[in-house]
């Protein structure tokens, strides 16, 4: 059919070096679209605020994660502008990298329309897309992952220096995006030792240059951590541990159901284009190639190990947080098949993966746009830019200087922080106090904080921070997100603004009053509607 030439040609140009990267451009802009269109009322979620915001200075690490979401941030926006089409930009520049990292490994067994199946099976379920679009520390993990592993591969392969120092230095940027790496790290170690090639692997000094490359790489943030009492730790485990041994143990099962569920859609797609020849599985497993089986004990240890660990230590393991290592399992779906595959299956696979795309640009998205503009998102993403703009409104009408710090409501603060043109600085104990002492430059400098109206918690902790302040103007105010000239949702929210005091009247809080610590506890209100 002449319909099919176009993308006959396309897998024509795989080996030339050219249809990968179109392709790749091609997923950038169609998705660009639909984030762009999709969230005309919806600002930025509130973990790509908090990223932003980790990265304003250079840190070897932040109170909740390690610093590489925030230095990618940082380096992002000395380039691009603050607003939310270059996060959304980066985003999928952040997935494509995974893809283009993906292929790399691919390249390694296959060839042709083998390497192309790999990266249009990833591009089905909404890893890529969606997960990928709140850049925070586990979407930061998605391109580290398949370097990491890319790296590893080949240094277990070649034993060469400067694939041991690759696969050093790459694995410990990915323990610098998110503590969660150790399970890769671990699952390398793991299948290294299950290879039937460990001695040669081991004997020579390729592991051990590993280690100490991503020792020395790790060693400033090791520093920082020990000189800072590892804040990181002690959040993950008031967010996500204490659990006892029975949830523990449904959280480890519904880990790994969760990221099954994940690889249904790929899955069954690929059971449609194998067919029959799905039966020489086994036949195919038994004469795996060397390099796909230390993938396949890598993939092994991506899954059991945080399993395992959920158990023993007692702690949350969202299915989720599996996403960057969902990679390994269709790379060994379709590299260990030892039979062609017929274009006439992969051009169908473009066309079914296109359409989608297209149809959730040009269709879902709008729809979901209208649909947004009266039925909010649930963290109030509809309302961030218009309370951090009418916020800096009223501050300047108290004061004659720029806004200099901000607190409330964790949500509200971050998003004043980006979207208010003073861009403040965004204070943790004006949000969730932990300590008893009150931040000194708040006292000097004044500040200011927004909650939602129906936000209990946030008013009671704002009532506590103001309750000492020598004068505080509170005012509430009504904003109303629109879409081309639609009114759309209400949303009452509570400003607290505190000019620069010389006194020192808050000096401190009462233990008492620091009881709870806390920030999300809260109860979300519910926007009214129209």
């Amino acid at each position: 059919m002449r319909w099919r030439q176009p993308f006959l040609r396309l897998l024509d140009g795989i080996e030339a070096g050219w249809a990968i990267p179109l392709l790749l451009a091609g997923f950038v802009a169609v998705w660009m679209a639909f984030l762009v269109i999709a969230y005309l009322v919806g600002d930025l979620h509130s973990d790509v605020l908090e990223a932003w915001t980790f990265g304003r200075s250079f840190e070897w690490g932040s109170a909740k994660h390690p610093p590489l979401m925030g230095w990618i941030a940082h380096a992002w926006t000395s380039v691009f502008p603050l607003t939310d089409w270059s996060f959304q930009l980066l985003a999928l520049v952040n997935s494509t990298l995974a893809l283009w990292f993906v292929d790399l490994i691919s390249r390694r067994f296959v060839t042709g329309d083998k390497r192309i199946i790999v990266l249009l099976l990833l591009m089905l379920p909404p890893t890529y897309q969606f997960f990928a679009q709140r850049f925070n520390a586990n979407a930061v993990l998605l391109p580290v992952w398949p370097i990491a592993t890319y790296c590893f591969l080949r240094s277990f392969e070649t034993r060469e220096v400067k694939w041991a120092v690759a696969a050093g230095a790459t694995a410990a940027l990915a323990m610098l995006g998110k503590y969660y790496s150790v399970f890769l790290i671990g699952s390398f170690v793991f299948a290294a030792i299950c290879h039937p090639q460990r001695r040669a692997y081991f004997a020579s000094p390729a592991p051990w240059i590993s280690a100490g490359v991503g020792l020395v790489a790790l060693g400033p943030h090791l520093h920082w951590l020990a000189t800072t009492g590892a804040m990181p730790f002690t959040y993950a485990l008031m967010e996500h541990g204490g659990k006892t041994f029975f949830a523990a143990l449904n959280e480890a099962v519904l880990f790994v159901l969760e990221a099954a569920l994940s690889l249904v859609l790929p899955a069954c797609m690929w059971a449609a284009i194998a067919g029959r020849r799905l039966k020489m599985l086994p036949r195919d497993f038994r004469q795996m190639d060397p390099g796909l089986l230390l993938l396949f004990w890598v993939t092994v240890g991506t899954i059991v190990f945080p399993a395992i660990a959920a158990i023993v230590v007692g702690t949350h393991m969202p299915g989720v947080w599996a996403s960057q290592g969902l990679f390994l399992f269709v790379i060994l779906l379709v590299c260990t098949t030892s039979y062609p595959i017929d274009r006439f299956h992969t051009v169908n696979l473009i066309v079914i993966v296109a359409s989608i795309a297209l149809v959730a640009a040009l269709i879902v998205a709008p729809v979901l746009a209208f649909y947004r503009n009266t039925h909010p998102l649930n963290e109030g993403r509809n309302f961030y830019r218009l309370s951090a703009l009418e916020l800096t409104r009223l501050w300047h009408s108290q004061m004659d200087v720029p806004l200099p710090i901000v607190g409330g409501e964790e949500g509200l603060a971050l998003a004043t922080a980006f979207y208010s043109p003073d861009h403040p600085l965004f204070e943790v104990e004006l949000v969730c106090p932990k300590t008893n002492e009150f931040p000194k430059a708040a006292i000097s400098r004044g500040w200011a904080a927004l909650c939602f109206a129906g936000d209990g918690a946030c008013l009671y902790r704002m009532a506590r921070n103001i309750s000492k302040a020598p004068r505080v103007v509170e005012i509430e105010f009504a904003v109303q997100s629109t879409l081309m000239g639609l009114p759309g949702a209400q949303q009452r929210v509570k400003a607290f603004i505190i000019p620069p005091s010389t006194e020192g009247m808050m000096s401190s809080m009462s233990a008492e009053d620091l009881k709870e610590r806390r920030c999300k506890g809260g109860r979300r209100p519910v926007a009214d509607e129209r």
